[in-house]
């Protein structure tokens, strides 16, 4: 009975995300006097009720899970590099377009600064396959034109709007059958994500376990480093272009 006691204090004492400084507790959206959005997906409540954590003197609020997002992904769609859960874009703009579904985003972004590969929370956890209500068949998620000319177009078959050949769709190869994100998924939200977060080092069977979780915290750490440093460097050549732009005609970078 104790140590239920102590873990029910505990869960009503909130939790620390590394988004912000104080303890964020639960949150029950309908005690709320108007509709929640989520900080990390930019997405409301909408009357669904679904668990939020938040801090109300600062009106910071986070579904539970945007909350519960890991820190580190290895997805798919960007299998070069793993990508880091980011609370503010690294741009100037403080804003990223997503490299998912093409629209815009100033909320949590999970990136990759050397490639300036950004996606959305909810298009990261986007299933590999879906069915909808328009076609008979599964859809399966693509990261990108399905044709193998991958200059051919082609329209959504649901919204007839002709889709960005770089962004991601659902897809029926056998029906040529495509659609976008967002009419296949009406209101996406952020669910299950790759199970794979971060590179972790093999243990042996006869490692001491103590051995082990001193390998993984230096793993992360030094991953992290690296990430910081990237992102460090990114920063001040953008702070380098914005300079030369002051004094002479706008220029075009890339970033390696």
């Amino acid at each position: 009975m104790g140590r239920q006691n102590r873990s029910t204090n505990a869960a009503s004492q909130g939790k620390q995300h590394f988004s912000h400084p104080h303890i964020l507790k639960l949150v029950n959206p309908a005690d709320q006097a108007k509709t929640l959005t989520c900080n990390a997906c930019e997405q409301p409540d909408n009357n669904s009720n679904r668990p939020f954590y938040g801090c109300n003197s600062c009106q910071y609020f986070l579904h539970e899970n945007c909350f519960n997002a890991p820190r580190f992904l290895v997805h798919s769609s960007h299998p070069s590099h793993p990508l880091t859960l980011l609370q503010i874009p690294t741009y100037s703009s403080r804003s990223y377009t997503c490299k998912a579904c093409g629209s815009a985003g100033n909320g949590f972004c999970f990136s990759c600064a050397c490639c300036e590969f950004d996606i959305h929370l909810q298009c990261a956890s986007c299933p590999s396959s879906i069915l909808v209500d328009k076609h008979p068949h599964q859809l399966g998620l693509h990261f990108g034109s399905p044709y193998e000319d991958k200059s051919v177009e082609y329209v959504c078959d649901m919204c007839t709007v002709i889709m960005n050949r770089d962004e991601w769709l659902y897809y029926c190869a056998g029906c040529d059958f495509g659609s976008h994100l967002k009419c296949a998924i009406s209101s996406p939200e952020v669910g299950v994500f790759p199970k794979q977060q971060c590179p972790i080092p093999n243990p042996s069977p006869s490692r001491n376990p103590n051995a082990t979780l001193e390998m993984i915290n230096a793993a992360n750490e030094a991953h992290e480093q690296i990430l910081a440093a990237q992102i460090g460097a990114q920063i001040a050549a953008r702070g380098r272009e914005a300079c030369l732009d002051l004094v002479g005609p706008p220029r075009r970078y890339s970033y390696y």
